[in-house]
């Protein structure tokens, strides 16, 4: 990859439809809170954990990256607070049901090299869409595209999920390349889908579907 290795999702991270007592409603549905894996999703180098706050000085380098922040929470430069902001965040949306957030580390270590998440947009049709990011240091290596790996072996345990989509603009090469890596196939061109950085922009839509020998086994 060469430096650019990101997704988003079609909705801000961390913003549900609307909360109330743990639930999430979203097109009608109510979801609960969901579970961590008991087991890290893992492949390669890297496994997917839940985040701590030891993951600031991550999050704070991913946030010098001009484009990170225009697509979700984090903002520009984020300072200590706003990190532990950022955090806090990810595990409300653990209890609203919204998605899984998961911090990218590196298999030996330990150490945060990113972010991973499944965001539940559209619980009650089995379709889900993934976003993940990479810190500058640790691109160039492979991570992304593990990561994402690590993220739909593990989407095939949530029980009912079907398909999950990716959200990719057409200049970002490197995320394209992550795509096909992990095995996503591109559907098609979403002419002016979506607002970033104050300007309408098209997105390429991909997308891997649950394969028929793999039934859910996870609590959702």
């Amino acid at each position: 990859m060469d430096g650019r290795p990101w997704a988003r999702e079609p909705t801000a991270v961390g913003r549900p439809v609307s909360a109330t007592l743990g639930m999430v409603h979203t097109g009608g549905v109510v979801s609960p809170p969901l579970t961590p894996p008991s087991t890290a999703p893992m492949f390669g180098d890297v496994r997917l954990r839940m985040f701590d706050d030891r993951d600031v000085d991550m999050l704070r380098e991913l946030s010098t990256d001009p484009y990170v922040p225009t697509i979700g929470t984090l903002p520009s430069h984020a300072s200590r607070d706003d990190a532990l902001a950022y955090l806090q965040r990810q595990r409300q949306r653990l209890r609203t049901g919204a998605g899984y957030p998961f911090c990218v580390a590196d298999r030996v270590t330990d150490e945060a090299l990113g972010t991973a998440g499944l965001n539940f947009t559209a619980p009650a049709s089995g379709r889900a869409s993934a976003g993940y990011s990479v810190a500058p240091r640790h691109r160039g290596r492979g991570v992304a595209a593990q990561a994402l790996v690590a993220l739909t072996r593990f989407a095939w345990t949530v029980p009912g999920l079907a398909r999950v989509e990716l959200y990719i603009e057409p200049w970002n090469v490197a995320s394209v390349r992550t795509a096909e890596r992990a095995g996503y196939e591109r559907e098609g061109l979403l002419r002016s889908h979506q607002e970033i950085g104050g300007r309408r922009v098209d997105m390429l839509l991909y997308a891997a579907i649950r394969p028929s020998n793999v039934s859910g086994n996870a609590g959702a």
